[in-house]
């Protein structure tokens, strides 16, 4: 998951950072919605974390303009803001979520999890795709009931393949969600990388589309 962070309190944006990435989510910060509008409109996201008080507008007008222009990104607002007529603002914004300073952590992460995971059209916590599992809350792989051990980078490639499933994902799209953009690598890096992650999952469970990408799989068929 890779996320944009617009917030512009700069400790508290560099402690999230710190928290979500060691969770394994990749986190690009900016402190201004004008660089916030052009990042979401040049780059690729998962999810947007949104302050509404930034130095150069309210966060709600930066939103409101987005989805006006079709941009349809999950948003969690992030606020010191608690009334509710502060929330309606951001919900009538167009914001996906709303949570208020102070705040834990964890349920920050919980609610990136779940918006995303929705926002590819899954309900329940866990992705199941054939006998192999993937747990959106803890990160958890099984296969076949069995733990699978991975790196962080595998679970980043093996998450967004399964939220994707069973679409094929393009070298590219891989490259856009899984790395931030001051690393995104060349196709043979990923190629590396996702035949680890086969050789931990089974040969069966990745397809490779020549021309297209990969696939993930439920692991039927031949080996």
């Amino acid at each position: 998951m890779k996320v944009l962070l617009v917030e512009d309190d700069r400790a508290l944006a560099e402690a999230l950072k710190e928290a979500l990435g060691d969770a394994g989510v990749l986190v690009e910060c900016t402190a201004r919605g004008g660089e916030a509008d052009f990042l979401v409109r040049t780059e690729t996201y998962d999810a947007i974390i949104l302050d509404l008080g930034l130095p150069d507008g309210d966060g709600t007008r930066w939103l409101a303009q987005w989805r006006d222009d079709a941009i349809d990104l999950p948003v969690l607002v992030l606020t010191a803001r608690s009334r509710w007529a502060d929330k309606a603002a951001g919900f009538s914004a167009g914001a996906d979520d709303y949570v208020t300073k102070p705040f834990e952590t964890a349920e920050v992460l919980f609610r990136l999890r779940a918006l995303v995971r929705r926002s590819h059209g899954h309900a329940h916590p866990v992705l199941r795709i054939g006998d192999l599992a993937f747990d959106t809350h803890t990160g958890s792989v099984t296969l076949v009931g069995r733990p699978v051990g991975l790196t962080a980078q595998e679970s980043r490639l093996l998450a967004y393949l399964a939220h994707a499933a069973p679409r094929v994902v393009s070298r590219a799209e891989l490259a856009e969600h899984v790395y931030d953009r001051d690393h995104e690598p060349d196709s043979n890096v990923i190629d590396v990388q996702v035949s680890r992650l086969r050789r931990k999952l089974g040969a069966r469970h990745i397809e490779t589309h020549r021309g297209q990408g990969y696939r993930l799989t439920g692991g039927g068929g031949e080996p």
